[in-house]
């Protein structure tokens, strides 16, 4: 089943939250501050989400209840029921009766995790609301009670101008453990299942076949070109340089799992090198580092100004193709499934994006997060701390740090 769009009518106003029952006494209020530009982290109950730059926090309890509003008339509402619903069927039948919802609810398994998904159409006054809603099963938090799977319910909604491309954004953020942080999102995980996985070659001069399922691509295409158009939004805001830094976010975790076979196989065929007088050491990092930039930099360079201009990384990794920030993110991630800790740098005004890795070595560093890294030149055939001086002053420059 693939999520469609319907069209929506209204405009945004009040909360369908009110209609829920209050779990607790008020524990804390929150003052209404700026937009997160981190992922928001829920201590009692190890969920994160990842908001678009526009959301601020609008009210809530801070332990069981958040609500997050945009300028626009984007809203979420996240509630934690704790041993008041049996199933996440019934959180999301009983919530659709509570805000009179119109729309379906499909149920599906989220990495091992019950989880429905709503479609979101109801009115509060004479005010009408479309968007999406999802619930999951959560781990139980420290000190909980009633034996009962905690459950999250978030509901992502506006009017019709709020697209649902934005809804779908702000939900497939949500990891709800740390389990998930490093894999793709519920909305993406629904809507493009990841099928069998089978044997593909990586692109020329990587090794042995790697392990992919075989709608990773698409998939994986599909998140970058949605949080693309939600990337758009943010073109003439201040909000933008946030912005882009939350795209790679999302691009980094959805890539993580796709690529895991390939970054091990590789880790495999240069991190050790040939017997010598029956010893087998592994390399350096900086030199297992070097290899992966030399093969990142034989990849054929191509764009696509018309589109989000981003080769998804499973495409990047098995047919060798892809610009500069996918180059340079597809090194990270490799670099970091083998414990080397790597970011990126973006530049709007260069139209240049490089690697970053935290290792020795001479040449060209960029200091960003309390780390001074080495830079790393995916699109030509340089070593590493090599870059063209034309591209060198770090004003225009800015850091793409994942984790």
């Amino acid at each position: 089943m693939r999520i469609t769009f319907p069209a929506r009518a209204g405009t945004a106003a009040g909360s369908p939250l009110s209609f829920f029952p209050r779990l607790i006494p008020l524990l804390l209020v929150l003052c209404a501050g700026p937009a997160f530009s981190a992922p928001f982290y829920s201590p009692a109950w190890g969920f994160r989400i990842d908001l678009p730059e526009e959301y601020e926090y609008s009210g809530g309890d801070g332990r069981e209840r958040f609500s997050f509003a945009s300028p626009q008339g984007a809203a979420l509402d996240l509630v934690v029921y704790s041993g008041i619903y049996a199933s996440v069927e019934d959180m999301a039948a009983d919530s659709g009766r509570r805000i009179g919802n119109r729309g379906d609810t499909s149920s599906f398994d989220y990495r091992g995790r019950k989880a429905c998904l709503m479609e979101l159409d109801f009115t509060i006054g004479e005010n009408a609301f479309g968007g999406w809603g999802f619930c999951v099963e959560l781990g139980p938090p420290s000190g909980n009670a009633g034996g009962k799977t905690p459950l999250l319910l978030a509901l992502a909604y506006g009017g019709e101008n709020i697209p649902d491309i934005l809804h779908f954004s702000v939900l497939d953020s949500i990891a709800p453990s740390e389990a998930e942080r490093r894999a793709s999102g519920p909305v993406t995980a629904f809507s493009y299942p990841r099928g069998e996985v089978r044997e593909v070659p990586p692109a020329p001069g990587g090794g042995e076949a790697v392990l992919v399922a075989e709608h990773d691509a698409e998939g994986a295409q599909a998140l970058v070109d949605r949080e693309f158009a939600v990337l758009r939004r943010y073109s003439a805001s201040p909000l933008l340089e946030a912005a882009r830094v939350r795209f790679y976010r999302a691009v980094y975790r959805d890539s993580w799992e796709r690529l895991a076979d390939a970054a091990f196989k590789l880790e495999r065929r240069w991190n050790v090198p040939p017997p010598e007088d029956g010893a087998r050491p592994s390399l350096p990092p900086e030199a297992f580092a070097e290899k992966v930039l030399q093969w990142i930099q034989s990849f054929a360079y191509e764009r696509d100004l018309m589109g989000s201009d981003f080769v998804n990384l499973v495409s990047a990794v098995t047919e060798g193709r892809g610009d500069c920030d996918s180059r340079a993110m597809l090194w990270a991630v490799i670099l970091a499934q083998a414990n080397i800790p790597a970011a990126m740098m973006v530049s709007p005004a260069y139209g240049h994006a490089m690697g970053l890795a935290d290792l020795p070595g001479e040449g060209a560093r960029f200091q960003a997060g309390g780390v001074d890294w080495l830079v790393a030149e995916t699109t030509a055939k340089v070593g590493m701390g090599l870059i063209e001086k034309e591209i060198s002053v770090t004003d225009y420059w800015s850091a793409v740090i994942f984790e």
